[in-house]
């Protein structure tokens, strides 16, 4: 599965896909080794994620490990983050066991080559236009640039549909004979 950083979007990749195996020459998922990375990184101050995948493995489980039919569960294997360094260069964020909480991060640069054909399919959340040969969107647009002018307008229309609701409730509970009936009883239980 594959969390695109910016937008947040998801998509499901399966083997056998294209995109899958762009994807699988750009993070290079067998990968064991570990390189160095700038003091900052290794300190957390690094680029936005560009890319967030998660790999599993589907058709695992069931009796006797699980209580549930052999073939409905899902293992996640590994995650994997893609960022893109000041210079241009893809760097991969590995986290073998993501299960489990260790301090076991491995680096390592990414084929740049493979980042471009994957920019271009549109699988990073850019479109071609938008790649830039540093791996930054054009200038001054962002992900949330002109996307959020619905808010201010959205928060007044609602604030004034709920304040009208409210008093039109109010008004017709106010009326004579709003209510449930006060004649007494209203229901007479029959014991058999």
């Amino acid at each position: 599965m594959v969390v695109t950083g910016g937008s947040a979007r998801t998509t499901a990749l399966r083997s056998g896909e294209p995109e899958f195996a762009r994807l699988w020459q750009l993070l290079q998922p067998t990968y064991t080794g570990t390189e160095r990375v700038p003091e900052a990184w290794a300190e957390g101050r690094y680029p936005p994620v560009r890319i967030t995948v998660v790999w599993g493995q589907t058709g695992v489980g069931g009796w006797p490990q699980t209580n549930r039919p052999p073939g409905g569960d899902v293992a996640v294997e590994r995650e994997d983050q893609l960022f893109v360094a000041a210079d241009g260069s893809p760097w991969v964020r590995t986290d073998p066991a993501p299960d489990v909480e260790d301090d076991d991060i491995r680096w390592h640069r990414a084929p740049r080559s493979a980042y471009e054909r994957l920019a271009v399919s549109g699988l990073l959340g850019m479109s071609e236009q938008q790649t830039v040969a540093d791996g930054s969107s054009p200038s001054g647009t962002g992900p949330d640039d002109g996307r959020l002018w619905w808010a201010v307008p959205g928060l007044a229309l609602g604030i004034a549909v709920g304040a009208g609701g409210t008093l039109l409730i109010r008004r017709a509970a106010a009326r004579q004979g709003a209510g449930p009936p006060r004649e007494e009883p209203r229901q007479e239980l029959i014991d058999l």
